[in-house]
């Protein structure tokens, strides 16, 4: 027997050209093949498409069976003479030929088309009886075609024609297929849906796997805290840094130092707020009494002052004595004139005559002035002092945070240890105007330049070993911690070079542990091996281990999930060196 299939299924892409769906069917090796359509299937709305589909199947001795349930192309498929099945499992049949239409011709033009729109009114059509008067070929060996593949049995029935297996046709016996049980396991099935199913299942398949990943590899973490019996030991310590010293000196404290500098250009303006009175000087005339018993000399440049303005006299004058009455009473006839001008422009100086005081002499000397004339106000803004002052404030007061800690990674960059308590700074100022100038504003430049010193941690860390050696069992303890980190310093002066310097700092001795040494030890042990890894180390007096999230029962098998630290002693004592 052949092995090859008597029936075929295919499945029609909307897309589809005619050519493609031409050569699907010749690719299929069966005799009798179902054309399952998709909804909207343009490309057989044609009547062209469909008579050179028609002209291939016949060519190539294959029956075709068109699957889809729209009305527009029953009329076509019953122009051409296809069959029409509206699932797998119906009957196929003929379509009945509207009214209007013209039976199907062999030799009419493939260029003639008919769509949809160009058919009769197509709106219902019948099964036909007798669809076609070709003969059934007598040699099919297939049967009738069951296109659901089920068993049934075949029992004549005048009034349908059924597609025949291989070559045959309609003139045969009319026979129909018996009712009976459908083998739903031979059901095509519905590749959307299970397309859909295969999607959720492998996403849910993904994300599954990732959540265990998570869950067993990414968030579990270990914490270990470990207690000794250390012991916390402050001090504090007088420093010598300087940059000319070549060695550490544990008795003068004398300390090698670097230091780093940097330099910034600070600019900052400020308006000018005082005022200056550039009009014409007032002047006048002045007349002196002088009734002190000898001649009195005014030299050029006295002043004359009379409400709270003050007139120059322009040249050297004598003031003659004046004579006296019997009884000692000054006739007041010991007079001279001088011209004078005021010591400012403005307005205020046009005074009328009044009284002045002399400068410089008491009141046996007096002054009348005539009338003071010709000031006139011409007011200008000039810079005082307090302007540049303020400017340079605003400089100083400018953060210099960054600046620090530029100078801190630069020493630290170079292998010494900053103490940013010799962090200072010297200006050059440079002033656009001086005090008096005529400016609406005035422009402080000053160029600085900032320091900071730095020690070798090596250096520091022998000050603080011999000021506690004293204070520490050195034959059971080490120093496990210098302080240096939280060390407090104090620079009271500072010169060029050099620094005195306190130093405060909390040193820890106990017992020498390392803890990347004791991470990948613990690293994959329970609560309890942990324990007693950690507690085998001399010093050790308690550990304390922790874990999370909650269903995580033993240390992590990476030590970057182990967190493990070392107790600081509670309390701190004093060194001896320091009382």
């Amino acid at each position: 027997m052949s092995s090859i299939p008597a029936k075929d299924v295919i499945y029609i892409d909307v897309d589809d050209e005619i050519t493609a769906i031409i050569d699907k069917v010749r690719a299929s090796q069966s005799k009798i093949i179902a054309l399952v359509l998709p909804k909207r299937a343009t490309t057989l709305q044609s009547i062209v498409n469909m008579k050179l589909l028609k002209r291939s199947a016949d060519t190539d001795k294959k029956h075709l069976v068109l699957i889809t349930a729209e009305l527009g192309l029953m009329p076509l498929a019953a122009n051409v003479g296809f069959y029409v099945a509206k699932t797998l499992q119906s009957k196929p049949e003929i379509p009945e030929l509207p009214e209007g239409m013209a039976a199907p011709k062999h030799d009419e033009s493939e260029e003639e088309t008919a769509t949809l729109d160009d058919s009769p009114a197509i709106s219902r059509f019948a099964p036909t009886k007798a669809a076609s008067n070709k003969p059934l070929a007598e040699d099919d060996e297939d049967g009738p075609i069951e296109l659901d593949n089920t068993p049934q049995a075949i029992k004549p029935d005048a009034g349908h024609a059924v597609v025949g297996g291989g070559a045959a046709g309609v003139g045969h016996a009319a026979q129909s297929v018996a009712p009976g049980k459908k083998d739903k396991k031979l059901k095509v099935p519905n590749f959307s849906r299970f397309r859909i199913w295969i999607i959720a299942g492998g996403a849910g398949l993904v994300a599954t796997i990732l959540l265990f990943y998570v869950c067993l590899a990414v968030l579990p973490k270990a914490t270990i805290l470990v207690q000794t019996n250390s012991e916390a030991v402050s001090t504090s310590l007088n420093l010598n840094l300087s940059t000319t010293a070549h060695s550490v000196n544990g008795d003068t404290g004398v300390v090698p130092a670097m230091q780093q500098k940097t330099q910034k250009t600070l600019t900052q303006q400020a308006a000018a707020t005082g005022q200056k009175n550039n009009g014409q000087k007032a002047g006048g005339s002045m007349t002196m009494t002088n009734c002190s018993g000898q001649d009195v000399s005014l030299p050029a440049g006295t002043g004359f002052s009379a409400n709270g303005l003050t007139f120059i006299s322009s040249q050297g004058v004598v003031v003659p004595d004046s004579s006296y009455k019997k009884s000692g009473e000054c006739n007041n006839n010991g007079k001279a004139s001088v011209n004078v001008v005021a010591q400012a422009g403005g307005t205020s100086y046009n005074l009328a005559p009044t009284t002045y005081a002399i400068a410089s002499r008491p009141t046996d000397v007096t002054a009348q002035g005539d009338t003071m004339s010709g000031g006139t106000d011409q007011v200008i803004k000039i810079v005082q002092q307090s302007d540049i002052d303020d400017a340079k404030k605003k400089i100083e007061s400018q953060d210099t945070a960054q600046i620090k800690t530029q100078l801190k990674n630069q020493l630290s960059n170079g292998g010494y240890f900053a103490i940013p308590a010799t962090f200072g700074s010297s200006a050059a100022t440079n002033a656009s105007a001086s005090a008096g100038d005529q400016a609406e504003n005035v422009t402080v430049t000053e160029n600085v330049t900032y320091t900071m010193l730095g020690a070798k941690e090596a250096d520091l860390q022998k000050l603080i070993a011999k000021a506690i050696s004293d204070d520490i069992d050195t034959k059971k303890q080490k120093i496990t911690d210098y302080g240096l980190d939280g060390a407090a310093f104090t620079a009271p002066s500072s010169t060029e070079g050099a620094s005195s310097v306190t130093m405060a700092v909390t040193a820890i001795a106990g017992p020498e542990l390392n803890i990347d040494s004791l991470k990948t030890q613990v690293a994959g042990k329970k609560t309890g091996d942990v324990k007693s890894i950690i507690q085998s180390n001399p010093g050790v007096t308690g550990v304390d281990v922790s874990y999370s999230p909650f269903w995580v029962h033993a240390v992590p098998g990476k030590t970057s999930k182990i967190v493990l630290t070392i107790e600081k002693p509670k309390t701190t004592k004093k060194s001896n060196a320091d009382q």
